[in-house]
């Protein structure tokens, strides 16, 4: 075990009791962040940066509804230059909101803008770093004497920054390493975390802290992992930034919303983070919603129940391993975790298993990729015959009185199955929480190689709860599989999608679910439910079951309609199951942002689009009319490509 409170694997106050991690008070404009302040809110504008007039609408829009700062992109020094002429038309206006400019590829727009804008946003693996790849090794005076080139190259901005009290985002992302850094580190957290600190130590050596650090990735476990490692670099240097969360082109639609709340929601958890941005291939206006429903959660959190701190780690933080669990059935061990349907006080009948991805069409089943494993029936039995792959549970009092079908099992209470002589001989559920933990519980448990834990939480903390009794059972080596179950009772459709990803993506980003189960005591209806347990064992990339579209949320930088190209991918692609396809506005989030992407569709000039397999261009500068069928082509080149059922 380690040591927790040890600096080597400290990444958070506490993991079982709500506290937001220390960091300084950095000042944009009128605007703080970090220390006591509440979680700030941001986005990013997608007009063209010299449309003054269109910006100043689309950066108003996006404040009224939540937008405390927003960001605007400065590809070129003319961009850089009219962020005053937008500051002026919005302050003729009334508004005095924060401005931060978006650099990746251009110092001089990087220096112009800094003495206009309240913040600016480098991107390290971009911004006088060389992404090239034309040296894989870099022996040790090569590297110091690229550090020592950066440091003259970006110290500038530096000390404009600092002469104008402008604050800076040093903001790594998971596919714009540099090649040195990958020569080095790879691609991987730790390869994100040193781009970034590379260029913290620049700016303390010249006693700048103004700064704000991210590490995002479309990936949510790459992106948790990073930035727990920041925060235990952090602390081994004597830093206390704070940090930006988000999980970049995380797409549209629910996909996205349960993206980014899997992982900025694991990171708030843990009391992490000081301002967060969710990125969606929408209108801008739309992100601030979302993020202001996911802060939600964290502004008024407590303690109200003690849960036992977690002092020894049973595992390592800053990667990921599924705990290791027997196979019992089909639970556990090396299965995709399970989803359980909730069909209480629910007549089961072809409609409404319909809801839960089973159409009874021609006297046979037809199965979807997100078909639940077991549907529970509470008290009732089924109106019609179980497809064969489906499996129910229902509750141990009425199992144990009736003469139910071979593929129905029980569902016990902790007291029903201690004090039980009747069982089934294949899986049995026990339904317990933290406080029903006992040694007489723990120790029938362990020896019983029929029981699958059904962990659910009352606690306003629960996925802590939660979370601290998997790390109790591991803790006494009991291996059964645990579903974890959450309860809500909320009408906000939106809402049950956050409040879900951020509960159960946590836990499943750490390894430790076996299966979900989602019940909502409200109108929400079954299909919703259904796909929000799908989307979030496929963000966590714990069960893959559609396809995966990594899409940027657009800015000034794009060269075609992100939402229409996106939609038309959509409609032809959504089919492939786990192929992952990035879309890209222009060559700065592409091929580097979809570093995750099995293949990319990329603009590389009006109306010209570039198409990748990995991070490799196979296809430049096609007509934009032609290029999405030269993808479908590629697919199929690749063997990848299956006909619609």
């Amino acid at each position: 075990m380690k040591d927790f409170m040890n600096n080597d694997f400290k990444y958070c106050n506490s993991l079982t009791e709500y506290s937001r991690l220390k960091t300084r008070v950095v000042n944009v404009g009128n605007v703080k962040i970090g220390g006591d302040n509440p979680i700030r809110i941001q986005s990013m504008t997608t007009t063209k940066t010299i449309d003054t007039i269109a910006t100043a609408d689309q950066a108003i829009r996006m404040f009224e509804s939540g937008s405390e700062l927003v960001r605007i992109t400065a590809p070129s020094l003319k961009d850089a230059e009219n962020l005053q002429n937008i500051k002026d038309e919005l302050k003729k206006r009334g508004y005095s909101f924060p401005l931060i400019a978006d650099i990746h590829f251009t110092p001089n727009a990087a220096e112009a803008a800094a003495r206009i804008v309240e913040k600016v946003r480098v991107n390290p693996g971009n911004y006088v770093d060389k992404k090239k790849f034309d040296q894989i090794e870099y022996s040790d005076e090569e590297y110091v004497a690229e550090i020592e080139r950066i440091t003259e190259r970006f110290s500038p901005l530096v000390k404009i920054c600092k002469e104008h009290g402008t604050a800076m985002r040093i903001g790594t992302n998971h596919g714009s390493l540099s090649d040195r850094i990958m020569s080095r580190y790879g691609d991987a957290p730790l390869g994100m975390v040193e781009s970034a600190l590379e260029f913290v130590r620049i700016c303390r050596s010249l006693d700048y802290h103004n700064l704000v650090l991210s590490m995002k990735s479309s990936n949510p476990q790459v992106m948790v992992q990073a930035y727990r490692l920041l925060i235990n670099k952090m602390i081994s240097e004597n830093m206390d930034y704070p940090l930006h969360l988000g999980v970049t082109e995380a797409g549209d639609g629910d996909d996205a919303r349960i993206k980014s709340a899997v992982g900025i929601g694991a990171l708030l958890e843990d009391g992490i983070g000081d301002t967060i941005r969710v990125s969606l291939t929408e209108p801008p206006e739309n992100e601030s919603p979302v993020a202001k429903k996911i802060v939600a959660k964290y502004s008024e959190r407590n303690n109200p129940t003690e849960i036992k701190e977690i002092n020894n780690l049973v595992s390592n933080p800053f990667s990921y391993k599924r705990r290791i669990t027997k196979e019992i059935f089909n639970v556990g061990h090396k299965n995709v975790p399970v989803v359980i349907a909730d069909a209480n006080d629910v007549k089961v009948d072809y409609p409404l298993l319909e809801n839960f991805g089973y159409t009874f069409k021609n006297d046979k089943w037809n199965i979807s990729d997100s078909a639940i494993d077991y549907i529970y029936l509470g008290n009732e039995t089924c109106a019609i015959e179980l497809p064969q792959n489906l499996f129910g549970i229902i509750d141990f009092e009425k199992w144990n009185e009736s003469d139910l079908a071979k593929n129905i099992f029980p569902l016990f209470s902790a007291m029903e199955y201690l004090s039980s002589n009747k069982k089934s001989d294949k899986i049995n559920f026990v339904k317990l929480s933290l406080k029903d933990f006992s040694n007489e519980l723990l120790a029938t448990i362990k020896n019983d190689n029929g029981v699958v834990l059904v962990l659910t939480t009352s606690n306003k903390n629960g996925m802590v709860e939660q979370r601290r009794a998997i790390w109790q059972l591991m803790e006494n080596e009991i291996d059964n599989p645990v579903i974890i179950k959450r309860e809500y009772s909320l009408t906000d459709a939106e809402q049950l999608v956050i409040n879900s990803s951020t509960d159960f993506g946590a836990l499943f980003l750490e390894g430790l679910g076996d299966g979900i189960w989602i019940n909502n005591s409200e109108a929400i209806s079954h299909s919703k439910i259904n796909s929000t347990a799908f989307g979030i064992l496929q963000a966590t990339r714990t069960r893959i079951t559609k396809t995966e579209y990594i899409s940027c949320p657009s800015c000034g930088r794009t060269l075609f309609d992100l939402v229409e190209v996106t939609n038309k991918i959509r409609s032809r692609t959504e089919h492939l199951k786990g192929v992952k396809i990035g879309i890209m506005g222009c060559i700065v989030n592409g091929p580097g942002e979809m570093a995750d992407a099995d293949y990319g569709y990329v603009g590389s000039g009006v109306s010209k689009i570039s198409l990748y397999r990995g991070q490799e261009v196979v296809q430049r500068n096609l007509d934009q009319e032609d290029a999405v069928e030269k993808l479908i082509q590629l697919i199929k080149d690749d063997g990848n490509w299956v006909e619609r059922r």
